[in-house]
């Protein structure tokens, strides 16, 4: 039997597959995936992984904020693609929007995966903001569940920075990449941004995608800020010192939340192309005073392929999220 986990991306999408104890994975750039037919997506999936559709039991598929839902749900059983606007934080490219569209015609048993918001089943002190986390970040979650793990923090670090808390296997909140800890590419609106946005100069959307610590380098993109940290220059060094401490800081206030729960002594993890990069790491467990475990970018595709997974063998919950399937 084979499920499938698809991680919609800042960047990219990602697809991991679980076939007995093979994990195998794959991503299409979101500009590639936009250009493509939803039948050319099926047929990329049945080739990079090298299996029939027919064979598919289940997949796992996340979309954009998914805010219009608060349970795993049969994908189309969702009214619209499971978003309560399609306006929103981030870049739109139409990608994500093909993959899904494709997987809910296929005929292929799926499921979708909600974020997490204002209906959600979290501490009631998180819902002062109206969305947490987009529903990736469960995958991540749900990965690191998969590992024995039962108390965490975890903070995905890349385009945009996002930290989450575990209790017993339970999600209590998340902070959001507008809310604190920036990104390369993302953050929160400062007081110069809200200024901007009320004269008129540039949208609340382009404020945050431009909110991010690429702003203090003269770096075109991330790849290229990456790559100039590993030659030692400064800019770039400043820019991942400044994600390294407010990420620090976002993991220490979700230290605080679990406190309020019992909760010590709790793994750390980071994730995303950035939460990898050695310097950002070794910045980050210095902070804490705590070594970091750390995870790479297919991780949220392959929690996904596992909420899959385990949704087919009956699982009825998924870190305190109901399941609503079939």
């Amino acid at each position: 039997m084979a499920f499938i986990g698809i991680d919609h991306g800042t960047t990219a999408m990602r697809f991991a597959l679980i076939e007995g104890e093979e994990v195998r994975t794959f991503e299409l750039a979101r500009a590639e995936a936009a250009a493509m037919s939803e039948e050319d997506v099926l047929a990329s999936v049945e080739k990079n992984f090298g299996i029939r559709r027919v064979d598919i039991e289940l997949i796992a598929a996340t979309y954009s904020m998914g805010d219009g839902f608060s349970t795993v749900k049969d994908i189309r059983a969702l009214e619209g693609r499971g978003l309560r606007s399609l306006e929103g934080a981030g870049k739109k490219t139409g990608g994500g929007t093909r993959v899904f569209d494709a997987v809910r015609n296929s005929g292929i048993p799926a499921v979708a995966i909600p974020g997490i918001h204002t209906e959600s089943r979290v501490d009631p002190r998180m819902k002062v903001f109206s969305h947490l986390t987009s529903p990736e970040k469960l995958g991540i979650a749900y990965h690191i569940r998969c590992l024995g793990c039962e108390n965490f923090v975890v903070s995905d670090i890349s385009s945009n920075t996002v930290t989450l808390a575990v209790a017993g296997g339970k999600l209590l909140g998340a902070i959001d990449a507008c809310i604190f800890a920036p990104g390369v590419h993302h953050g929160p609106l400062d007081l110069q941004a809200i200024r901007d946005v009320d004269a008129g100069i540039i949208s609340a959307n382009q404020a945050f995608i431009e909110a991010g610590t690429l702003k203090m380098t003269p770096y075109e993109d991330r790849e290229e800020m990456l790559a100039a940290a590993e030659r030692g220059e400064a800019p770039a060094l400043l820019a991942l010192d400044t994600i390294a401490l407010f990420a620090a800081m976002e993991i220490v206030s979700m230290q605080l939340l679990l406190r309020d729960y019992g909760v010590s002594g709790e793994a750390i993890f980071l994730a995303g192309s950035v939460g990898e990069v050695e310097y950002v790491q070794k910045k980050i467990s210095r902070h804490l005073d705590h070594e970091c475990r750390c995870l790479g970018k297919w991780h949220a595709a392959i929690g996904c392929a596992e909420i899959a997974r385990d949704i087919a063998g009956g699982a009825e919950q998924i870190l305190g999220v109901d399941v609503e399937y079939p």
